[in-house]
């Protein structure tokens, strides 16, 4: 081979390995589990994602959910994007009976749960401005109970503002939300509960905040290593401050040109409110949340 075309690959080895090293997220992709960025999709773009999450241990008894979400977004502006997605669920419950809660042992296998359709725009541009700043709004409506598999009609509004921030050249990028959902929600009746069983049919209307963090590191091209903190804490009609939760966990996200994947682990750390009769765990809330959570989320471009 000439020197000059041994020259000219070498150029081009190094060209590709530099883009490689400087690539840093590209618009739509979410380094995290839970909380999400500010970056807004390019105009006409299309992903197609899929999450998975494991909700598993209540400290007693046998107690795996597992929900399925299929998403389909859409960039109609450089700042707007619309979605709309498909819920589905499956859950498997026995030896823990919850008073108001979990009325009966359960086990449902895959089936369809709910629907969501939402917006986003994005105000600031994270690559483009010091800080980003979006918001997002959805509007939800669930016919099963998530928690106890039991027929319930939720209707929800969950508005959230997300701002971000990329520091060194894109290696760090640090991320923080808030949000408040709020919900209408009313049970179905249950036939042959014990008479001391309470189970209201009477319609309620809840209130939860959220708020997160989390900073994201690229360790090699194309490879994320996250960690994120959330804090939830919901109020409901008659009861006030029903519950509150502590969640802290890892990511490790990889992204390409058309599809990414983020596995999360989010334990809970700390929790109060309302518990459960014989429950060992009292540092935790582990009526309505579980000990950990297990998240899969893969994504196509297009």
């Amino acid at each position: 081979m000439h020197t000059s075309s041994r020259h000219g690959l070498s150029l081009v080895a190094v060209s590709l390995l530099t883009l490689g090293l400087n690539h840093t997220a590209i618009a739509g992709e979410d380094l995290f589990g839970y909380v999400k960025g500010a970056e807004a999709m390019p105009k006409d773009a299309i992903e197609l994602y899929q999450k998975i999450t494991l909700r598993n241990d209540k400290g007693q008894g046998t107690y795996r959910g597992i929900n399925y979400e299929t998403e389909f977004e859409y960039g109609l502006t450089n700042k707007l994007a619309v979605s709309a997605s498909a819920k589905f669920m499956s859950l498997d419950t026995s030896g823990l009976i919850i008073d108001g809660y979990l009325p009966a042992e359960k086990k449902i296998g895959f089936q369809s749960s709910g629907a969501e359709v939402g917006l986003s725009y994005m105000f600031l541009s994270p690559a483009k401005d010091d800080i980003g700043l979006s918001m997002t709004a959805s509007l939800d409506y669930d016919w099963i109970d998530v928690h106890s598999g039991q027929d319930k009609d939720t209707l929800s509004l969950d508005l959230g503002l997300q701002t971000q921030k990329y520091m060194l050249e894109g290696e760090l990028i640090w991320v923080g939300n808030l949000g408040m959902e709020s919900t209408y929600a009313d049970r179905a009746p249950i036939a042959n509960l014990p008479e001391d069983f309470e189970w209201s049919t009477d319609p309620e209307m809840e209130l939860e905040l959220k708020m997160g963090t989390g900073l994201s590191y690229r360790f090699a091209p194309n490879w994320f290593v996250s960690a994120e903190v959330l804090f939830e804490t919901e109020f409901e009609t008659e009861i006030g401050q029903e519950r509150w939760s502590f969640f802290a966990g890892p990511s490790l996200h990889y992204g390409s040109a058309d599809w990414w994947a983020t596995l999360t682990w989010l334990p809970q750390l700390s929790g109060g409110g309302e518990q459960y009769q014989g429950q060992r765990d009292t540092s935790l809330h582990l009526i309505e949340k579980t000990k950990q959570e297990i998240r899969l989320k893969v994504a196509f471009n297009f």
